[in-house]
């Protein structure tokens, strides 16, 4: 699981500037290489995760589903994705303003990040969407890992942000099946997500994948 994190790349272009100087004025190995070494970090981070959220991007959250199609194959373990999308995101940016509706994005991913368990992946797939990968996991026990991030964001105190703000969100689901693509796996999921919207804030919709010959 990712954690939030605050690094930018001017805070790594700085800190790579200031190992440079050091070598410059003659700093030795054991001086400069902590913060050469930190600042490959900061920049790993940068290419892997969501520079607004420090969820997992969409690019490194496609490369963990791929990775988890390969293992489900060798194991024929079930797995479920998960795609949510922020209720009335637009109209809350509109009504609020664009903080309020990045810091509602914020606040889901480090409530999630608290909720999911540490084998799970959260990532940003699109503006207002969060994907989750949740290996071994029937589509009913992945609803009580929904419920409880629901709860979470109930609980919230939304009124920090704005007044009479309350923020919900759908959810899409959908489990694994033989030959999926991580492209086929995120477009039910996306359809689920759809279809959750249709019925109104906070639903959740299920879609089971379509066995063989049928």
């Amino acid at each position: 699981m990712p954690k939030h994190t605050q690094t930018t790349i001017p805070f790594a272009q700085q800190q790579l500037l200031e190992a440079i100087a050091q070598i410059k004025e003659g700093s030795g190995r054991e001086d400069v290489l902590p913060k050469l070494e930190a600042v490959m970090a900061q920049l790993q981070t940068l290419v892997t995760h969501d520079h607004l959220t420090g969820a997992f991007n969409r690019k490194t959250l496609i490369e963990r589903l791929e990775s988890e199609l390969q293992r489900s194959q060798r194991t024929g373990h079930t797995f479920t994705v998960a795609m949510i999308g922020v209720d009335a995101l637009p109209e809350v940016m509109e009504q609020h303003g664009q903080d309020v509706a990045k810091r509602i994005l914020q606040v889901l991913t480090a409530e999630a990040l608290l909720v999911l368990r540490s084998l799970d992946t959260f990532g940003r797939i699109e503006a207002t969407e969060f994907a989750i990968i949740m290996p071994t996991t029937w589509l009913d026990q992945s609803l009580t890992a929904i419920n409880r991030l629901k709860v979470r964001l109930q609980e919230f105190n939304w009124g920090e942000l704005a007044d009479n703000l309350q923020v919900s969100f759908c959810t899409g689901l959908t489990t694994n099946a033989a030959g999926d693509s991580a492209d086929q796996l995120l477009a039910r999921a996306q359809q689920a997500l759809q279809q959750a919207r249709l019925q109104g804030h906070n639903s959740v919709v299920q879609i089971e994948p379509e066995l063989p010959g049928f």
